[in-house]
């Protein structure tokens, strides 16, 4: 059985984007749905709607739409790898994705890594090349169930704000 995959979704930023978050690979249900973090029982965009200020987005449109408006980019640490399901511990094999296009376009202060897998390969895989130090947050996955919804909240914003917040 081949459990071989390619990132299909492309990463979200524009020139006003000053965070980079970086997950890990998309899980099963986000490869289905073409986008970040579409499995209902995932936290993330109950996260940063709470950061922001803002309802929970529902649309892609308005889920990418969240994300430029505050000045957030988004994207993947693993271009493809060998994983079975959805399950970052599966993990092999990995290529990683060139986050230097996000980097050269816009400025991004602060790099944030969603969950210890994704730290730990952004670390082994992209920091030598853009030397860029990387800030390891929980996990908004279900699967981090030490984590309660208002604990996420109160991490993440140590270092995501909304735009408003930002100097």
């Amino acid at each position: 059985m081949d459990n071989r995959h390619v990132h299909t979704i492309p990463p979200v930023y524009n020139e006003e984007s000053r965070i980079l978050i970086l997950g890990t690979f998309p899980s099963v249900k986000s490869r289905e749905g073409n986008f970040f973090y579409h499995h209902p029982q995932n936290r993330f965009w109950k996260v940063i709607s709470a950061i922001c200020g803002e309802e929970c987005p529902k649309s892609i449109e308005e889920k990418r739409e969240l994300l430029l408006r505050n000045g957030i980019a988004l994207w993947d640490v693993v271009y493809s790898c060998d994983i079975a399901g959805s399950a970052d511990s599966s993990i092999k094999n990995v290529v990683p994705n060139d986050i230097s296009p996000i980097l050269q376009k816009a400025d991004i202060r602060i790099i944030c890594a969603n969950g210890g897998t994704a730290y730990r390969l952004y670390k082994k895989y992209i920091y030598p090349i853009v030397k860029r130090d990387i800030i390891h947050l929980p996990s908004t996955s279900p699967a981090n169930a030490s984590y309660s919804l208002e604990r996420l909240v109160e991490e993440w914003s140590k270092y995501i704000k909304g735009k408003d917040s930002r100097s």
